[in-house]
């Protein structure tokens, strides 16, 4: 079409009430609401018409935009938030919504969210209750905390102590420690947040007791000691521990909070995974207040938790924020049923997902591939490539930033597709899996696949296969 020009071609896209009238759109009516229907002829062509201003000369046939219709309805009727299949090897992925629940928490949920529930109803005395008490016992029983809270996440735990405690004051934290996680949720920004006052302390790479010591004025209300998540500070360093700053602290009568981000309840170092402090050595070490995340290491659902001294979560009950940042029935639920699990430290480690998938053995790893190698070949045909391999897998969610664990891979090759064309594909599936591409390679992780994907995964392939 020699010197047709863009406004030559716009003149050739149909209008909608006429392509609403073509007896194969209509016939999608069946299929969708008269709405939805419009709705997807009205993006189409809009997407039609932003091609052709990128200088693109779009195919406008009738059977090429009904088949974009009916594509753009089928895409509106699937959920947004949908099941996926994590083969990346980052086993606290936040973008993937971080832990897998454990089994235990399904039963919990389905119970509480198809029927009413006892959330702030005291069934011994039938009066108002307090929806904190479902949990708090036990965190307490699984810590050794004299009291404890959940809200909504760490960030907000973080917000309800800071403004609870310290507005209007001073707080002091190490310039080390001074930390951006996801999101830009940052501790200085947090600390203007809450209305207290931010003093900095030490350098970047080393703080000192001293250096704690020597900002302490009439005005400061709190030290505070922030675990640094997502990266590592290295070399010529020093920081100052929970026990030395409760030292401090005791000396001059201002408590101590640890944000310990992801918060582990179990010493992980016997598996080979050393560094993280545990949320009761926190606290035996005489912090104050601890907060850590319901959904890293914990392996729970999303939700921040406190616990520590009495009297300060008490003071933090009754603070007007926490009613904007508590937790809602289906967390609670869940949180309850992952934190029954840990009474027994066994079973912790063999029901909750994230803790399985952290510790799994090598040998357990080279069981697993050959395992899930088998399994796949007899339901996938001999054209599509699964070859064994060898890398390593993340904790993710801000966990042992510097950590990599030896794993077992599958590399998946497709004919006719490149590892970007397969990664591209896989996403598009249903359900989507999420790989990674290791040297020009397509691989997943077999530490990140479950059993049970392994059906849905084969149905995938297919759906790539024969596109």
């Amino acid at each position: 079409m020699s010197g047709t020009t863009a406004s030559d071609i716009r003149r050739l896209i149909p209008k909608m009430d006429k392509v609403l009238g073509w007896p194969a759109v209509a016939a999608l009516a069946s299929a969708t609401s008269r709405n939805e229907l419009r709705e997807a002829v009205r993006t189409v062509l809009e997407q039609v018409r932003q091609q052709i201003s990128a200088g693109s000369q779009p195919d406008l046939t009738p059977q090429r935009i009904t088949e974009l219709i009916a594509q753009q309805v089928t895409r509106a009727q699937k959920p947004s938030l949908r099941r996926v299949i994590n083969g990346s090897g980052i086993v606290i992925h936040t973008n993937l919504g971080r832990s897998p629940l454990p089994k235990a928490a399904e039963t919990a949920l389905l119970e509480t969210a198809w029927g009413y529930s006892n959330l702030e109803f005291d069934l011994q005395t039938g009066e108002r209750g307090e929806r904190y008490e479902h949990v708090e016992q036990l965190l307490c029983a699984l810590t050794g905390a004299e009291a404890a809270l959940v809200v909504n996440n760490n960030a907000a735990a973080v917000l309800l102590a800071l403004s609870g405690l310290a507005c209007g004051r001073e707080v002091i934290v190490s310039r080390g420690e001074l930390v951006e996680i996801g999101g830009s949720f940052r501790i200085p920004d947090v600390m203007r947040q809450s209305g207290a006052s931010l003093v900095e302390v030490g350098t970047t790479n080393r703080t000192h007791p001293k250096d704690y010591r020597n900002a302490i004025t009439e005005q400061t209300a709190l030290l505070l000691k922030v675990h640094t998540s997502n990266f590592a500070v290295v070399g010529f360093t020093a920081e100052v521990d929970t026990a030395t700053m409760v030292q401090i602290g005791q000396q001059t009568g201002l408590p101590t909070m640890v944000d310990a981000g992801s918060g582990s309840l179990i010493d992980l170092s016997r598996f080979g995974i050393p560094g993280e402090a545990t949320v009761q050595e926190h606290l035996a070490a005489g912090a104050d207040l601890v907060t850590f995340s319901g959904d890293k290491l914990l392996g729970g659902p999303q939700a921040g938790l406190l616990v520590g001294r009495r009297d300060i979560i008490d003071t933090l009950k009754r603070h007007q924020l926490l009613r904007a940042l508590r937790i809602d029935k289906l967390t609670l639920a869940s949180l309850e049923a992952t934190l029954r699990l840990y009474r027994d430290e066994r079973q912790a480690m063999a029901a909750i997902p994230t803790l399985q998938m952290l510790t799994v053995s090598q040998q357990e790893l080279d069981n697993r591939l050959r395992s899930m190698q088998r399994r796949l070949r007899r339901m996938l045909p001999s054209s599509i490539s699964l070859q064994a391999a060898s890398g390593t897998s993340s904790p993710g969610g801000g966990s042992f930033p510097l950590l990599q664990l030896p794993t077992r891979l599958i590399e998946v090759t497709l004919p006719g597709l490149t590892a970007n064309g397969l990664e591209q594909a896989l996403r598009a599936t249903t359900p989507p899996v999420v790989g990674r591409i290791q040297r020009d390679r397509f691989m997943l992780d077999v530490r990140t696949l479950r059993d049970e994907d392994l059906p849905l995964l084969a149905t995938a392939l297919m759906q790539v296969l024969e596109r």
